[in-house]
């Protein structure tokens, strides 16, 4: 794959810092947004300081963001966050807070990166999905929700983009090994087979990337090989 300049969310910690860790190593550029700052020692990676939660500010900023990277030519969006439980547990606070940052943010960043992606001919959106976006499960309504919405904007952007050189693609994993799982009450199992790990979702990422002109992997969905949830 030829360099390239990626823009990737979440960049920080867990998938996302696998990623842009890998995608350093191709010898790729790498502008890398999160609230905090990442581990990453490389002249080729910028990193964004930004809150994809404070939706009313968003616009603005990721304006302002695409003036200043006007060459980025590939956008995987990763960032996201769990909470999970019975519906009538979640305060409309709640609801919010998850379809704004699991949903709204994505939609915007979208938005405001598909022209200039457009304009070069040849380029790649991707998505971070999640299980959930295949089937709901119990305790998980609002972030189903959430994945569900995601899957069907990936859908509805390929169509919209199949003339125009911009593939589109979205990654649905199982549960991964990462510090998502840190302030939840359970957890994918120990053993090898019970759990992804990040590097599977990189693996699954170089492959949509590495597609050749004119090929699209749409969709990809990983899984464990065994189901094992452990609750705390």
């Amino acid at each position: 794959m030829k360099q390239r300049k990626l823009l990737v969310t979440g960049s920080s910690r867990g998938i996302g810092h696998a990623i842009s860790s890998r995608l350093l190593e191709e010898g790729h550029r790498v502008v890398g947004i999160s609230r905090s700052t990442p581990e990453i020692d490389s002249d080729r990676f910028t990193h964004v300081p930004l809150d994809l939660s404070d939706i009313d500010e968003l616009p603005k900023a990721l304006s302002e963001l695409a003036r200043q990277h006007p060459d980025i030519d590939a956008v995987v969006l990763n960032a996201g966050i769990g909470r999970f439980g019975a519906l009538e547990q979640f305060s409309a606070r709640q609801i919010r807070q998850l379809v704004d940052m699991n949903l709204t943010s994505q939609v915007l960043i979208a938005r405001q990166f598909l022209p200039g992606l457009k304009k070069r001919g040849a380029a790649d959106l991707v998505f971070i999905g999640s299980e959930s976006a295949l089937k709901g499960g119990r305790n998980g309504a609002v972030y189903a929700a959430t994945k569900f919405g995601l899957r069907g904007l990936a859908q509805a952007l390929q169509e919209e983009c199949s003339t125009s050189g911009v593939r589109v693609g979205i990654i649905n994993p199982g549960m991964v090994k990462t510090s998502f799982f840190d302030t939840l009450d359970f957890q994918p199992g120990e053993e090898a087979d019970q759990h992804l790990v990040a590097e599977d979702i990189v693996q699954a990422l170089l492959l949509m990337l590495d597609a050749r002109p004119g090929a699209v992997v749409q969709e990809i969905n990983l899984q464990p090989q065994k189901r094992v949830i452990r609750f705390d």
